[in-house]
């Protein structure tokens, strides 16, 4: 957690209301980020986005300093989707995959590698909306938040073992539809280069 974090967190736990605009604007675009992966639809997503700032700052005085701020806050988001979800008795859509390999794995991520990176970003980015819901989430933290397998595991109640299976899991339902989606050719060169 950055001390500037805490400073804030100080400044609304002794009175200072305004002091919590500080981290929603510092948060806000990642929080939306993670509950339109869970949600897949954008106004609920804004409704939990804003349920977890105002569940936040009611529990603000509840916060240990013992994870950083961001995981703390990644964590109620990820709570607060799953309890919608519960809510609409949406069932989380099980993706069917090949099995593929470790070796597979690491194929496609270097023909990510081949990529340009706006390109590769942009491929990665629409093919994670694709994936279920809990996949999406925890591909999100750890691509674009360089989040720890600690880190996560906090964020979403699970051991950092369980966080490895689940993050190959999902790097595996995320290279079957990178497959279908990039040129066959870089990934063919790829599996020749390897041979």
């Amino acid at each position: 957690m950055t001390t500037n974090d805490q400073h804030y967190i100080n400044l609304i736990i002794d009175g200072d209301t305004n002091a919590f605009e500080v981290l929603v604007e510092r948060y806000k675009d990642l929080v939306f980020t993670l509950t339109l992966r869970m949600l897949k639809n954008r106004e609920e997503a804004e409704e939990v986005a804003q349920d977890t700032f105002i569940k936040a700052y009611k529990s603000l005085n509840r916060f240990k300093g013992d994870s950083k701020f961001s995981t703390w806050i990644y964590k109620i988001a990820y709570n607060t989707s799953l309890d919608r979800l519960k809510k609409n008795k949406k069932h989380f859509n099980d993706v069917a995959i090949d099995e593929f390999t470790e070796h597979q794995v690491k194929t496609i991520d270097n023909a990510l590698d081949h990529l340009e990176n706006k390109e590769r970003e942009q491929s990665i980015q629409e093919c994670i909306t694709l994936l279920p819901s809990d996949d999406s989430f925890l591909l999100t933290l750890y691509y674009y938040e360089d989040q720890s397998l600690e880190e996560i595991s906090k964020t979403m109640g699970l051991t950092p073992n369980n966080v490895k299976v689940k993050l190959f899991r999902s790097r595996k339902k995320l290279a079957t539809i990178l497959r279908e989606r990039l040129e066959p050719e870089i990934i063919g060169h790829y599996e020749r280069e390897r041979r």
